[in-house]
């Protein structure tokens, strides 16, 4: 029949098929895997990590004594001012209708004055003759005395007056640097309502909050050290200056200002700082926080060595804010992956690929 005849056909086909793909190309290798690493760095292993801004100690906001409509803002966010350098003046107008009326009051207080003097005077020679009885004359030396007081009360007033009229002008009472601008020319200000926040930069410290679980552990610290995020390597001593009374209600943490010893030019007002306590534990390994992957069998990272993913057992210290303290398995250095762990096997080929550092990520 065709059918049986066709069976030893087929079996010869796929024969020649077999051989063929012997005898042919073999199939291409693996594509390598590119991950992200990092080298594992020796740092200090403080006992906490806050991260914070560097504020001024002196930092207070201007406004203007008298109310008013602004118009005209002097300086702008950021520009150094000097001492008793004009900021911002108000519409004038109001104010020097005020001081005239002022001069005009005491014009016709000192008018009143010279008349009850002139009164005193002439009933006073009139009792000395016995024209008029002591009753007139102590009406005239009251109306004297009355006019007299009116008269103080009117220079007094024109000396508020006169103050009035110079506080339209807001001025620097301290040198320092114009942090923020909280009104603008045109804008109707009361009196006493902030228009500018003045810092003065001869002292600076570092804002941070503490957690009320580790407040005892901040008090207790030994070594302070404020470091730049925008340069790790630079290091400043720091001292506790304040530490606040109590928490705040909303994020339960309790404000704290670190004074930095000596600040170098680099640490500028708005920088992010960190605030390291210092331990007399040394140094200690530190990976990122992404470098760490636990699959239940505790806390391990994968180690870029040779074009190959390890996978390898570490103990974590601790977890802090720039990364978490290795205490073994690891060694300064040595490249950890940093994504993609989650698609590794251990041994595989892989391609790594220098990660950014956090400093230059900007």
């Amino acid at each position: 029949m065709p059918s049986r005849k066709l069976v030893p056909l087929a079996a010869t086909l796929c024969v020649a098929m077999v051989l063929g793909g012997c005898n042919g190309t073999e199939a291409p290798p693996p594509a390598v895997t590119r991950v992200l690493v990092q080298p594992a760095s020796a740092r200090d292993a403080g006992v906490a990590i806050y991260t914070g801004e560097i504020r001024a100690r002196h930092e207070a906001d201007l406004s203007f004594r008298v109310g008013g409509k602004i118009t005209s803002r002097l300086v702008d966010s950021g520009m150094t001012v000097k001492a008793g350098q004009a900021l911002a003046r108000l519409d004038p107008a109001d104010l020097q209708l005020s001081r005239q009326a002022a001069l005009a009051q005491v014009a016709a207080a000192e008018s009143e004055f010279t008349t009850a003097s002139n009164e005193r005077a002439r009933y006073a020679d009139l009792l000395a003759k016995r024209f008029v009885s002591q009753a007139a004359f102590d009406a005239k030396e009251n109306a004297y005395r009355s006019a007299r007081a009116r008269l103080e009360q009117a220079r007094a007033q024109s000396e508020i007056s006169g103050n009035q009229a110079g506080y339209g002008t807001l001025v620097a009472d301290h040198e320092g640097v114009i942090t923020a601008v909280l009104a603008d020319a045109g804008q109707v200000v009361s009196a006493g309502q902030p228009v500018f926040r003045l810092a003065r930069p001869e002292e600076k410290e570092v804002a941070i909050a503490i957690p009320e679980g580790r407040l005892a552990e901040f008090k207790a610290a030994r070594q302070i050290a404020v470091n730049l995020w925008a340069q790790p390597d630079l290091f400043m001593k720091g001292e506790v200056r304040e530490l606040a009374a109590a928490a705040d209600p909303a994020t339960r943490t309790y404000a704290a200002r670190v004074r930095i010893v000596d600040p170098l030019p680099a640490a500028q007002l708005g920088m992010t700082a960190r605030v390291v306590l210092g331990s007399s534990a040394g140094a200690a390994i530190v990976v990122p926080l992404t470098a760490i992957v636990d699959n239940g069998k505790g806390p391990q990272v994968w180690v870029a060595s040779d074009g190959k993913a390890t996978l390898r057992p570490v103990e974590v210290a601790a977890f802090r804010e720039d990364g978490a303290a290795i205490a073994g398995g690891l060694k300064a250095d040595e490249m950890v992956i940093l994504t993609g762990q989650r698609r590794l096997v251990d041994g595989q080929a892989v391609q790594a690929q220098p990660a950014v550092p956090p400093a230059q990520q900007r």
